[in-house]
């Protein structure tokens, strides 16, 4: 017999992921552009860390109406200013990362004008939807669809595969290049041999959580750990008794050991942004679709076990 679905199935949301936290991000990104500026005519280091050899007077020209200004009217709810100012900065970011690339000059600037680019895209999505549109991401291998099929030797092997192509990708050849480009723009910083040894112990702890939940998923849940082949069963067994998704906590610290082990804080940085991409976009449509296919079962669950905080207890089904 199937589970009964409630009348509210979507997952509690914060509700601070509307309109006004854009606007204020943008008051806040005029003030510290238009101080950015004060710092670049005043202070020679901040101008070389920022800008390299590139002249202030040109670059300021285009950045201040098209960053500053173009931000403090986005902040009162100009939507022609919010567009003007996202793309604007987008196309800096990928300038400066160029000139940073090729010259090693004006790292810092790049870095910056990287996250003003991603935060301007979230507050500007806010500002014009009133929310992040999520459901935009989740295509092709990340769109939610139920696994097929029941054989659980499939399952596993699906998952092994999964976990060598996801592992290989996100915790080898993104941190490597983060590396590079981190040296290359010499924003780095020296971490003690004690801290990349840590590292060590965190990536081995944390990569034996993550293939136990898989492995609990894939023999379980008849399914994979994969959004388009998803489990078709409440999963509830092994870590899953204590953490409801031990899978995305094994994967930031995974990330951050793996930001330790090469002594690189861009890629400690990288996995704690992963973790909000995940938290505020993912996860909310995850559980959504989890609540709308498992129904009651899946809405107890989630209310009695928490995301990133294990609970002592295991949880039993009622």
């Amino acid at each position: 017999m199937a589970s009964p679905r409630l009348p509210v199935l979507a997952p509690r949301r914060a509700p601070v992921l509307d309109a006004r936290l854009g606007r204020a991000y943008f008051a806040v990104q005029c003030l510290l552009g238009l101080a950015w500026w004060i710092g670049v005519f005043t202070t020679p280091w901040i101008r070389e860390a920022t800008l390299g050899g590139l002249d202030p007077v040109v670059v300021a020209a285009f950045d201040l109406p098209l960053f500053v200004v173009a931000s403090g009217l986005a902040a009162v709810g100009r939507r022609p200013a919010v567009r003007v100012v996202v793309v604007w900065t987008v196309v800096v970011a990928a300038g400066l990362a160029v000139y940073a690339t090729v010259t090693g000059l004006a790292g810092w600037g790049a870095l910056l004008m990287i996250a003003s680019a991603a935060a301007g895209i979230a507050a500007g999505a806010l500002v014009l939807f009133d929310r992040l549109p999520a459901e935009r991401i989740l295509v092709g291998p990340f769109a939610f669809r139920p696994a097929t099929g029941t054989s659980t030797d499939r399952h596993v092997r699906q998952t092994v595969g999964q976990v060598i192509v996801f592992w290989s990708f996100f915790l080898g050849v993104v941190p490597a290049v983060i590396l590079l480009l981190e040296r290359r723009w010499s924003v780095g910083v020296s971490l003690p041999l004690g801290v990349r040894a840590a590292g060590f112990v965190l990536l081995l702890l944390f990569s034996a959580l993550g293939i136990w939940s898989a492995l609990a998923m894939a023999r379980n849940g008849e399914g994979t750990p994969l959004p388009s082949a998803s489990t078709r069963r409440l999963v509830v067994v092994g870590p899953y008794q204590h953490l409801r998704n031990p899978m995305a906590l094994a994967g930031v610290a995974q990330g951050m050991a793996v930001g330790l082990i090469l002594g690189s804080w861009l890629v400690v940085v990288y996995a704690l942004c992963g973790s909000l991409v995940w938290n505020w976009l993912v996860r909310p449509l995850e559980e959504a679709d989890l609540a709308e296919r498992l129904g009651a079962p899946y809405l107890t669950y989630r209310d009695q076990v928490r995301c990133w905080v294990p609970r002592w207890s295991p949880f039993r089904a009622p």
